[in-house]
This record gives C-alpha cells, structure tokens and sequence, in this order.
C-alpha cells in the first residue's frame, strides 16, 4: 500500500520521505535543479494555469471553491491516472510542494485525492 505524504521543497530530505515527487506547474523560487533531491516533476497533476490564476486573486475566499475544483480537474485528468499506477507499488511517496501556506495549497488536495486513488487501485 502506497502511503503518501506532503513536504515543502525547502525543507531537508529525510530517508524515509521514499519516492519524492515536485508537484507544482512551476518551479520553485530560488531552487536550483540540481540542488533539489527528487525523483519526478509532476507538473501535469499541478492545477491547471487557469485554476491557479483564479486562485491566486484571493486565496482566501476562494479555498473551498478552489479544492473543488481543484478535485475536478484530478479526477478527469489521465496524467493522474497515471501517475497513480506509477507509485502504485512505491511505498512512501514524498509530494514537494513550494507554497508558503501549509494549511491552503494544492498539495494538500492532491494527496488526499492520490491516496484516496491508492487505496481504491489496491482493492
């Protein structure tokens, strides 16, 4: 069973974060390539340009709004489908995110949906 977990892609590395995945659209500021340790980029799971626009404009207001569409866009989305049977034998996969705000961000989203997926794709 896949286990997954959220980490900001500031913080350090640590042996059990397994496989570590970069789910943002964008590359994080002030990373260098080669100075962040993780095995994929899924840009294609993040929130769509659109969505993240939106989203941006008032955060605030637009958390709740934002997961449900957010939720949509995963659920329709091949890339995920993919993706899910990627990691379907990983172990622990580590989502790297680089939002400031841990408690509002699509990650948070993601690995609810993701593991959700998990759990239904291992039966």
């Amino acid at each position: 069973m896949t286990r997954i977990r959220i980490k900001r892609v500031y913080e350090a590395p640590a042996p059990d974060d397994g496989c570590r995945v970069l789910v943002d659209k964008l590359w994080p500021r002030g990373v260098r390539k080669e100075a962040l340790p993780y095995d994929i980029w899924a840009r294609d799971i993040a929130p769509s340009a659109a969505l993240r626009t939106w989203y941006h404009a008032d955060p605030a207001a637009r958390w709740q709004e934002f997961r449900r569409r957010y939720t949509e866009e995963l659920r329709g989305s091949q890339a995920v489908r993919d993706f899910v049977c990627e990691i379907a034998d990983a172990g622990t996969v580590t989502l790297l995110y680089a939002s400031k705000n841990a408690a509002e961000n699509h990650a948070l989203i993601l690995q609810e949906y993701l593991q959700h997926a998990a759990e239904e794709a291992a039966g």
